[in-house]
């Protein structure tokens, strides 16, 4: 089945060509690798940030000349970028081998070091920091480019959300042969798609926005934007766009085709990151087809989901960084069992833990919750302007102890979600 994208036809892809890298190329990707491996021996963590930016202190250009013939995709946006690069990854990866920085690392050192990884592989599905998009997309001219959503993070890191979505509006007008699979009802995305008319060829997903704290003015003119029930416009002219791919009843569903969404992550935020994942698979080649039974497979996301059974506790494991997170996590978390909130701001997450205040915590009154993390007491505050009782316990496994057995949603932020995981694992280490 064909799916109509804007003109867009598999066929207009180039066909990929051989990397012929130079000696001194393949010596900085070896010593990257080496490296890599070093750190991962030595226990200092997975190695692909050290060894992608040993490669590129070696080799400025190795970015470029190691993407070099490969069909790549582009994963950006706020949120869901991790989740839905390994969705695209599971999607084109039917049609031939997949470089993929698989655990995050997103920005150019990561990719170096995902595509150092696999030299051989027809495509690759980087996952790209929204403030790095037009950098990398320089140095590997995406075939694709998705954008999934833009909100505030990290406040004291990133530029204000307008801003950013000017600078990939124009990073994107670099690329006019890029396919960009965009966010229709998110209007940072639509301004960002549509900055420069014509410069590229868009494919439009109702993918949904679960938080528009960010989007009640226009991000072109600043005039204050009309929601409906399926449409958001401004009197300026920018408007929602009429969808390529849509969501009907938990099928994917556009003008040629209707797709079950069968899949295992959890909530209506992943069943939009899976429809914009069967979008991008398609237009960069991919049959639809076999896409949506291979995004069936996909359970778990960089530890994201995961249940880990600890004691006579089954731990449910979610990431939320910020307010538009929380938003689409709390589809997740169903019924109300106790709850393991963990916060840090340490330079990955942010330092400025202002964005608490913007999270509808008051939707928890009826569960057990523990406020954890290195800023516990920041957190402990904003619940008990929410009304909630709680317990605060800064040390995460210490804060387990206070919870009852059985299921326990732990909801964490980037740092803090790595750090709980790295210490189950000694943990379950240590006991065996």
């Amino acid at each position: 089945m064909v799916v109509r994208t804007s003109g867009v036809s598999p066929a207009a892809l180039s066909p990929p060509g051989r990397r012929r890298l130079g000696w001194w190329t393949r010596v900085a990707v070896r010593a990257g690798l080496v490296t890599a491996g070093l750190s991962r021996g030595l226990g200092l963590g997975a190695g692909s940030i050290i060894g992608g930016r040993v490669t590129l202190v070696l080799d400025r250009q190795a970015l470029r000349r190691l993407a070099t013939g490969r069909r790549v995709v582009v994963v950006s946006g706020t949120n869901g970028k991790t989740t839905t690069s390994h969705l695209v990854a599971a999607a084109v990866r039917t049609a031939g081998p997949v470089a993929h920085n698989a655990g995050g690392s997103n920005m150019a050192d990561g990719a170096v070091a995902a595509l150092a990884e696999a030299p051989d592989a027809e495509y690759a599905v980087l996952e790209v920091d929204e403030l790095h998009v037009a950098a990398v997309a320089q140095a590997v001219d995406p075939a694709v480019v998705v954008l999934l959503n833009l909100t505030r993070d990290q406040l004291d890191r990133a530029t204000e959300v307008g801003a950013i979505a000017s600078a990939l509006g124009r990073a994107l007008a670099d690329h006019p042969g890029t396919v960009v699979v965009a966010n229709a009802d998110d209007p940072m995305v639509v301004s960002a798609a549509t900055a420069a008319p014509g410069a590229t060829r868009t494919v439009w997903v109702a993918a949904g926005a679960s938080w528009l704290g960010d989007a009640t003015t226009c991000p072109r003119c600043g005039c204050t934007l009309t929601f409906t029930a399926s449409r958001w416009e401004c009197e300026c002219g920018l408007a929602r766009p009429t969808p390529d791919w849509w969501i009907d009843g938990g099928k994917a569903c556009s003008a040629d085709a209707v797709l079950p969404l069968d899949i295992q992550l959890p909530g209506q935020v992943n069943l939009s990151n899976a429809t914009m994942a069967l979008a991008a698979a398609q237009a960069v080649g991919v049959s639809v087809d076999r896409a949506a039974l291979a995004l069936r497979e996909v359970d778990v996301v960089a530890g994201r989901y995961a249940v880990v059974h600890r004691g006579s506790q089954d731990l449910r494991l979610l990431l939320a960084k910020n307010p538009a997170g929380w938003a689409g996590m709390s589809s997740m978390l169903g019924e109300p069992r106790p709850l393991l909130i963990i916060i840090n701001a340490r330079e990955a997450d942010g330092r400025d833990t202002s964005w608490l205040w913007d999270v509808n915590f008051e939707q928890f009154t009826c569960r057990q919750v523990v406020a954890s993390g290195e800023r516990a007491a920041d957190l402990g505050v904003r619940l008990s302007y929410a009304g909630l009782e709680h317990q605060t316990v800064p040390d995460p496994l210490t804060a387990l102890a206070t919870l009852p057995a059985g299921q326990v949603d732990v909801v964490a932020n980037y740092t803090a979600f790595h750090q709980f995981r790295r210490r189950l694992g000694r943990e379950q280490k240590v006991t065996r």
